[in-house]
């Protein structure tokens, strides 16, 4: 349990210290699949189109648990690739240590969705072949070809793990579900709502205001022009006086529910899970407006020493059970749609407790975490990008 603590932990520190480190030369990167203009070093690179015989040792780039002895150690044993990790603390460590293609010493990288495109434009990870990844074809299909990491059609890693950013609530005050983000923004819960303490924050509140007011015309939580970005910062500093405290980590907001402090907040299908394990009368549930959502993928370093052990691993993390065990074990949601089975016979209610038998229309609900950038999907530099973010967030918050 420890373990996991500190894995829901680094979610917190990702939003806020990684996604703010935005390298100069990729200060006007769009965030879309095949940007207007925008050319990913290593897209003709051709993948490989088989998988040899394993070179012994495979280096990873990981978040702590992700490379966990419950599935390492079988998978050595079946291919012969001894697993070294090099564990992370930010996305912004992870991009740092695959500077110039991993260096010719790490293999592959778990970057997560605000870090991906940072890595492709860079011309850190190269094209993967996804028909060397059997398993890939049982993945939900939001997460086969995601804009985060597949650009023009080529794939630039595969797919691992997600989770939704929820809105979770007591139940003796909600006596049935909130419908809507509004809660989390009206004086009527003052001092009694909690949220992250971090500036990807700004999203949920943009994507709130795409619905409560359409007239802003945001079609994207983190493509904001100058106007839109006002307004939710206005909306942002309203919801200040709601808020005794934001929270950083995942124990944070656990405790405030549990002193009675709060009675909503933003949080993730852990801190609702955990408190649910604790007797206490809360549930999650996920808005007309949709939500924010974070996703992984293995991505293949340019100059990766052993390939092959790196594909093999792409393989074995890819398949059901492993999917299973590695969802349960960090608390997160599985790529690969006939992970659910297993995880309830892993756990009784696994499933559902991380949120992997929902319908599609669910999964399609969530908008996942990339870096706002100068550079709109559509090509014009008029988006803010993501230091303005993070200064208005340390204003709001302090």
């Amino acid at each position: 349990m420890e373990h996991r603590v500190h894995n829901m932990v680094r979610r917190a520190a990702t939003a806020f210290s990684a996604l703010s480190i935005v390298t100069l030369g990729f200060a006007t990167i769009s965030s879309g699949a095949g940007a207007s203009g925008l050319t990913a070093p290593t897209a003709g690179m051709k993948p490989a189109q088989s998988v040899g015989k394993g070179e012994g040792t495979l280096n990873l780039i990981a978040w702590s648990g992700y490379a966990q002895p419950q599935w390492v150690k079988p998978f050595t044993k079946a291919t012969g690739c001894v697993v070294n990790a090099k564990y992370a603390g930010s996305s912004g460590e992870m991009v740092s240590l695959m500077a110039n293609g991993g260096a010719g010493q790490y293999d592959l990288v778990s970057a997560s969705g605000d870090a991906d495109l940072r890595l492709i434009y860079a011309g850190d990870v190269k094209p993967v072949n996804m028909a060397l990844i059997p398993s890939w074809k049982q993945f939900r299909p939001f997460l086969q070809s995601p804009s985060f990491n597949t650009i023009k059609g080529v794939h630039f890693g595969v797919s691992l793990q997600f989770g939704p950013n929820v809105l979770l609530y007591s139940t003796k005050t909600f006596k049935s579900p909130p419908t809507s983000w509004s809660v989390l923004y009206s004086k009527k819960y003052k001092g009694k709502i909690t949220v992250p303490n971090n500036p990807i924050q700004i999203a949920d509140a943009a994507l709130y205001l795409m619905k409560s007011q359409p007239s802003l015309g945001i079609t994207d939580p983190y493509e904001l022009t100058q106007t839109q970005f006002a307004a939710t910062i206005k909306l942002l500093k309203a919801q200040k006086p709601l808020v005794p405290k934001y929270w950083g980590q995942a124990s944070d907001e656990i405790t405030l529910f549990q002193s009675g402090t709060v009675v909503a907040g933003a949080a993730w299908p852990y801190q609702t899970n955990t408190l649910q394990a604790a007797k206490l009368a809360v549930k999650d549930t996920i808005p007309s407006e949709g939500a924010t959502g974070w996703a992984d993928t293995w991505m293949l370093a340019t100059k990766a020493p052993h390939p092959n052990c790196a594909y093999k691993w792409m393989q074995w993390v890819s398949t059901p059970r492993v999917q299973a065990e590695q969802a349960l074990n960090f608390g997160e949601t599985p790529a690969n749609s006939l992970a659910c089975a297993i995880m309830n016979k892993l756990q009784a209610g696994g499933c559902a407790a991380y949120h992997a038998d929902k319908p599609q229309s669910y999964f399609q609900s969530i908008k996942f975490w990339k870096t706002p950038l100068t550079t709109c999907d559509n090509g014009q530099n008029n988006c803010v990008p993501y230091s303005e973010w993070t200064n208005a967030w340390t204003q709001i918050a302090g």
